[in-house]
């Protein structure tokens, strides 16, 4: 079936992608536990801007890995699976760690300022917004390093996502909007002009001897796993 050359080394690939969508879908697979503990424990977690005027600072971080509902979660993931491992390629896992809660946390900073006291939110949204940011950047000043079809793909799918953000109901759009403005802002100094990386698009085939993030077969294996892991904890 699966073979770890070509279906499984994603996860060594992308460790920290990976890593994240295991622990928010474990952390919301908990969550629906029925019972009062796993409650309070979400609304102990949850951004709420009262809490963080009391100087509960976790609430900065945490609810980056929280989602209110599957659909949620699944569109979040979904969206964190087909633009995050790119970026990790390119900036290295560490520093991509880094940016992806810096977006994430600055996004958070943004709906605490700038909402009301009793303002609460959850999601990821901010910081995969701050990835929609660092790919906005590069579209724009690094064309050099994706290829047109790429550019032309994600230019509108960033914008269908703001267009969605600015008239849905229910949506941080200041997590949102705060995200992509860091995550263009602080692209300058990830994303240089010299970076040795051609961005092949889901269409070609790479070249013998070359691997890339963007390989059909590759890709298609880790996003294959990852969703099936996620219908398996909604099932059981």
């Amino acid at each position: 079936m699966l073979t770890r050359n070509e279906n499984f080394q994603p996860f060594y690939l992308y460790p920290v992608v990976s890593m994240i969508c295991f622990i928010q879908v474990f952390i919301w697979f908990l969550l629906q536990i029925p019972h009062p503990f796993f409650t309070l424990l979400f609304a102990f977690l949850s951004g709420y801007n009262a809490g963080i005027q009391a100087g509960e600072w976790w609430r900065l971080l945490t609810p980056i890995f929280l989602h209110t509902n599957f659909s949620h979660l699944f569109f979040n993931t979904i969206s964190f699976i087909l633009f995050a491992p790119p970026l990790e390629r390119i900036l290295t896992s560490w520093k991509f760690t880094i940016v992806y809660f810096v977006c994430g946390i600055f996004a958070n900073i943004a709906t605490f300022v700038l909402e009301p006291e009793n303002y609460v939110h959850v999601g990821a949204s901010g910081a995969i917004f701050g990835l929609f940011g660092i790919y906005v950047f590069m579209a724009l000043y690094r064309k050099e390093q994706m290829d047109k079809r790429n550019v032309q793909l994600i230019l509108t799918i960033i914008a269908i996502g703001i267009i969605t953000t600015l008239f849905s109901s229910n949506t941080n759009v200041v997590a949102h909007l705060s995200g992509l403005l860091i995550g263009f802002l602080i692209a300058p100094i990830l994303i240089k002009k010299k970076v040795h990386f051609h961005h092949y698009s889901f269409y070609e085939t790479p070249q013998k001897g070359l691997k890339t993030i963007f390989y059909r077969k590759e890709f298609l294996g880790f996003f294959i796993v990852i969703l099936a892991l996620i219908v398996l904890l909604i099932l059981f």
